[in-house]
């Protein structure tokens, strides 16, 4: 790896005494590769990936490499997220049906780690402040099966009018220094330099002053970096607690070598012990710090309830959709539905008025209205479980890579198929829709998706924070 900056190793060498050859040395340790296991699908066993051990901390994180164009990776069955990032919606935990703010989303890996256990129900807000890191957020929302997510593209500030005092839980993974990951991504060194830490601070205090303004009173906030340092980590608990004396930090479990965080390098004030700082050379991961704090259920509230959203679908688009869930969904249930131009959406329970906010995915893409038809999307047959489809197709592992590629295939013993749509399943899950028409699947499979898959390619995916 890249040599480590000075300033930043004297930092350390003071900061962790006695610890700190362990520390420097552990960023030449290879890189732990983990993934999560995604339970809002119809089947989470594995189909073609390969698992040597399980996280530490969770149910779902295991230990091994994703490969960007196997089945279990493009059908939403895993989400790769090394492991200490892991850590920090296992602290959150959501509970189904409350209202959560992941404020610092993309590219996805706290949110659909948050929406695991928020089964589908509830409200959970995923923003990211630029247009493309929110494009692949919405993505990976999209391949997970996420029912009841809006992705929003913001500036925290600007999300404050439309959700004063509004969340049961916010989740900031917020930006910082990266010094956590310097292993994984050597070129984040090039960015760092001795007042950086202090540079990031600043912006943090920034986005926590928003942040406070949308949580309920006796809501909890999680924050959490990818740094080791103090002043974006301790530093900014202890100017939390002094600035908002109605917040107080919660304990967190700590399983075997997560350590507390360090009043010293503070304020002294023991309640920054209740912290958790996960460093590399204490157990496999890259490093976090994570706090839990939670709202006094006397605070204050700002602004008033918003309104919620009303439907706006027209007659033929209603009567389309209905005519398509009859036929194909008959017990599927939907939420409030709502129409961006021509495309369908079931939004969740709870969701406030969209006026005002850019908002790149609202709950469930249904599908597409177009003339005389309705047409099934993507993001449905991945969220769906096959028994709730009429007609249901199961993929070879030909057939499945034929399809990714977007050709038309004959499907096997036609005589037992009659025409219409069909959606085709793999390993028990949803991979997209097809037609049928005179044994052959036209093939509905995104274009802008669509790959080849080769037997011999080594397409690790990136991890997912």
């Amino acid at each position: 790896m890249e040599q480590l900056p000075l300033a930043f190793r004297e930092r350390y060498q003071m900061l962790l005494g006695d610890e700190y050859p362990a520390f420097e040395a552990s960023y030449n340790k290879p890189i732990i590769k983990a993934f999560r296991i995604n339970p809002l699908k119809a089947n989470s066993e594995l189909y073609d990936t390969k698992a040597s051990g399980k996280v530490a901390w969770g149910s779902w994180g295991r230990i091994g490499s994703v490969a960007g164009h196997s089945v279990d990776h493009t059908n939403g069955v895993i989400y790769s997220q090394e492991p200490s990032a892991q850590f920090v919606a296992e602290v959150a935990q959501p509970q189904p049906g409350e209202r959560v703010l992941d404020l610092a989303a993309a590219p996805g890996g706290k949110t659909t780690h948050l929406a695991s256990f928020m089964q589908q129900k509830g409200l959970l807000v995923s923003n990211e402040i630029f247009r493309k890191r929110a494009q692949i957020l919405s993505e990976n929302v999209e391949r997970f099966g996420i029912q009841n997510a809006l992705v929003t593209n913001h500036a925290p500030a600007e999300l404050v009018a439309h959700f004063p005092s509004f969340f049961d839980k916010i989740i900031l993974d917020a930006p910082c220094s990266g010094e956590g990951m310097f292993r994984k991504d050597p070129a984040a060194i090039q960015y760092w330099h001795e007042h950086y830490p202090e540079e990031n601070a600043q912006r943090q205090r920034e986005i926590l002053h928003e942040a406070i303004k949308m949580l309920r009173p006796g809501g909890e906030l999680i924050y959490s970096t990818c740094t080791f340092a103090p002043a974006e980590d301790e530093q900014i608990i202890a100017w939390l607690l002094q600035t908002y004396p109605e917040l107080t930090v919660e304990t967190i479990d700590k399983p075997t070598n997560i350590d507390d965080g360090v009043p010293a390098w503070a304020d002294n004030n023991p309640e920054l012990a209740k912290t958790a700082r996960l460093f590399p050379h204490h157990l496999d991961g890259e490093g976090h710090f994570v706090t839990k704090l939670a709202m006094s259920v006397s605070a204050e509230v700002t602004g008033k309830a918003p309104q919620l959203v009303k439907s706006n679908l027209t007659k033929e688009q209603q009567a389309l959709w209905e005519a398509f869930k009859a036929a194909n969904l008959p017990n599927f249930a939907t939420e409030q539905l709502y129409a961006f131009g021509d495309q369908i959406y079931s939004l969740p329970v709870g969701t406030p008025d969209l006026k005002g906010l850019q908002v790149l995915r609202a709950g469930l893409h249904l599908g597409t209205v177009k003339k005389n038809r309705f047409e099934p999307s993507l993001a449905l047959a991945l969220a769906v479980h096959p028994v709730e489809f009429t007609n249901r197709y199961v993929l070879n592992d030909q057939e499945w890579a034929q399809y990714v590629h977007g050709d038309t295939f004959w499907v096997r013993q036609p005589e037992q198929y009659q025409k219409g749509w069909y959606l085709l399943e793999i390993n028990g899950n949803g991979a997209g829709f097809a037609k049928l028409v005179d044994g052959q699947m036209k093939n509905f499979y995104p274009k802008g998706l669509r790959f080849q898959v080769r037997a011999d390619q080594n397409n690790l995916a990136d991890d997912m924070y």
